[in-house]
């Protein structure tokens, strides 16, 4: 068997066979047209790039203005930030253009096979030349003169094939997750709105949050068991996906990770509520701690699932973003006062309990399949550096 010492590897830039590479131009865009992917939309987890806070250009700025355009099957690769490296596929169809900071492999397939390329670019000896490479010493910055330092793992072609195909057959499967997830979600919003926002009623009553709910109900005090605890900050919660929990000895913990939370709890950020860090949490193991960043609100006399989609929709997101910049704070925030002093109209008890049992069952099957992409992603993730080192093999 090879060993990874006697493993072959080539430079970057000789696999691929055209690079599509808008740098240095900063596209004119527009209200509505055809979405700008940016560097914050790929990561190493997502097969295919997110829709996050995405800009558009017309028609004509996409036919005239750039230099090429992605096609099917293309890697993006990021070039600048805090997603310095991340790689991510091209979907088929192409359904946006992409900004500076980033390119567009076109993996040459008589020399590399595309899904292994892309394998290979996520794996943590080449993300750790990635980040050897940049010198810049303030943002993270990947040049294209690096392509020609940048080693790949070279096994034969036959062997890359199955490796390829595995990382990606498992990719697709988190992605089919992460997409049945999303539309539970936009079916019990669609029917949120249909039910309590087209159809309210005017004699409904009008109530406070803080009526319904706990807010920042329990926190760490002395009486608290744990010695170490699983952490998660507000940036590790994005539109109900939890990315990363830290952990750390209690004494050695962030001064920030201080609130308590149980099954059910809904989570909104008091930070820039426009980045829309919120979730519910779900069976929390023992030790869990989120930040001080967030508001925990407990509900006790409501489906918590009414109020999680109450308090995300764009138009209260919009809201509470603008209550957060008229605080006096250096940054916009909110206070948990602020969210406990909205009011809405409170639908009659058979409604919210039909809602309370149908929304109920979507974030148990939301539940489940986050479970299993955990699971995808820890396999997927452990076995990739195993692959390219040869320690490992896959056969078709």
């Amino acid at each position: 068997m090879e060993t990874k010492e006697s493993r072959r590897e080539i430079p970057l830039s000789e696999t691929t066979k055209f690079i599509v590479d808008n740098r240095g131009k900063t596209a004119p865009t527009s209200a509505e047209g055809i979405p700008l992917i940016a560097t914050n939309c790929v990561n190493n987890q997502s097969l295919y790039p997110e829709h996050i806070n995405v800009r558009y250009v017309s028609q004509e700025t996409y036919d005239t203005w750039f230099r090429s355009h992605p096609e099917p099957g293309d890697i993006l690769l990021t070039l600048k930030g805090s997603q310095n490296g991340a790689a991510c596929l091209v979907p088929d169809p192409v359904n946006f253009a992409i900004a500076q900071d980033m390119v567009a492999l076109r993996a040459n397939e008589v020399i590399i096979d595309p899904s292994f390329l892309l394998a290979a670019l996520r794996s943590p000896d080449v993300q750790a030349q990635i980040k050897n490479l940049d010198v810049s010493g303030v943002i993270p910055h990947l040049k294209k003169s690096d392509f020609d330092k940048l080693l790949i793992p070279y096994p034969d072609l036959p062997e890359q094939k199955p490796i390829g195909l595995y990382y990606v057959s498992l990719s697709k499967k988190i992605d089919l997750l992460h997409r049945q997830n999303k539309t539970l979600e936009a079916m019990a919003e669609t029917l949120f709105r249909q039910w309590f926002v087209e159809e309210a009623q005017d004699d409904w009553e009008d109530v406070r949050i803080d009526q319904l709910v706990e807010l920042n109900a329990r926190s760490i005090d002395r009486s608290y068991q744990h010695s170490d605890i699983l952490y998660l900050d507000t940036g590790s919660l994005n539109q109900g996906i939890v990315s990363e929990l830290q952990e750390f000895a209690i004494s050695e913990s962030p001064s920030r990770a201080k609130r308590l939370v149980k099954h059910n709890d809904v989570l909104i950020s008091t930070v820039r509520p426009n980045q829309k860090h919120y979730g519910i949490i779900k069976e929390p193991q023992e030790n869990l701690v989120v930040s001080t960043g967030f508001c925990v609100l407990s509900c006790v006399d409501i489906d918590p699932h009414f109020i999680y989609l109450l308090l995300t929709s764009n138009e209260m997101t919009e809201y509470l973003h603008s209550v957060a910049e008229g605080s006096t704070s250096t940054y916009p925030s909110l206070k948990p006062s602020d969210i406990g002093s909205l009011t809405f109209k409170k639908p009659p008890l058979n409604k919210l309990e039909e809602f309370a049992d149908i929304s109920q069952s979507a974030w148990n099957k939301i539940f489940t399949n986050h479970n299993q992409i955990r699971t995808l992603e820890k396999l997927r993730d452990t076995l990739l550096p195993k692959l390219m080192s040869g320690e490992v093999r896959v056969a078709l």
